[in-house]
């Protein structure tokens, strides 16, 4: 049996909440890791159900309480995401506060308080006009790479190389059927290695030659806006 690495991470994942299932039928309150798996796997579970994205985390946040996990996993884990296979695509879920707030009011010693800054907005901003030639509608989430979405959206794919949605996390923009979108695309910070989404990268985004392979691929593989001849759409930098 030949498992693609995302079927792997989801049979470890469904395996680690059924351990966690099994434990908390003995009565047992889950740890961390037990704790997030099933989280976790009850998002994947509605979304494979059919379940809409805000359906499947309102699963994710009811499954577990306060009382179901140990003392303090309220307070380490704030949030759990996962991605998950919807009916109109691969979509990232975030759960927040998955076991009701922190139970602590009062900081432990050693503990800085450290007020809240405010994000500055991002100076490198890239608009495409996107157009969703499918029949369906298709919706991005936040942090995919832009450059390998859906082929049946048509942009200058080269734009939107080593670039995501310009959306606060989690969020998904929705592109309905023959309806031009302009979105804007900010570049991934870190050491900038896209592995997964479609295949097209797999590598170093600003290795010597990666962008032109990565056309390339796209191309082959009939990639709307990846295309030679294809005509610019971006709305342009801001």
């Amino acid at each position: 049996m030949h498992l693609t690495p995302q079927e792997h991470d989801r049979l470890l994942l469904f395996t680690a909440a059924e351990l966690a299932r099994a434990r908390r039928s003995r009565g047992l309150r889950l740890n961390v890791p037990e704790a997030i798996a099933l989280v976790a796997d009850t998002v994947c579970e509605a979304a494979r159900d059919g379940a809409r994205l805000a359906q499947a985390v309102a699963a994710g946040s009811a499954v577990l309480d306060g009382d179901d996990v140990l003392p303090g996993v309220a307070d380490v884990v704030r949030r759990v995401e996962v991605e998950a296979v919807f009916d109109d695509g691969t979509r990232l879920a975030i759960v927040q506060e998955p076991f009701g707030p922190p139970s602590a009011s009062v900081l432990a010693p050693g503990h800085l308080e450290v007020a809240p800054v405010a994000p500055q907005p991002p100076t490198d901003v890239v608009e495409v006009v996107v157009v969703n030639e499918s029949p369906v509608p298709i919706s991005v989430t936040s942090h995919f790479h832009f450059f390998e979405v859906n082929p049946r959206l048509r942009f200058e794919r080269a734009a939107a190389w080593g670039r995501h949605l310009a959306v606060p996390a989690g969020a998904v923009q929705r592109f309905d059927p023959g309806m031009p979108l302009t979105v804007a695309l900010v570049p991934f910070g870190g050491e900038r290695v896209m592995v997964g989404f479609a295949g097209l990268v797999d590598g170093p985004l600003d290795a010597p030659g990666a962008k032109q392979a990565g056309l390339a691929r796209a191309h082959a593989c009939g990639y709307l806006g990846a295309e030679p001849s294809a005509e610019p759409t971006t709305g342009g930098e801001r």
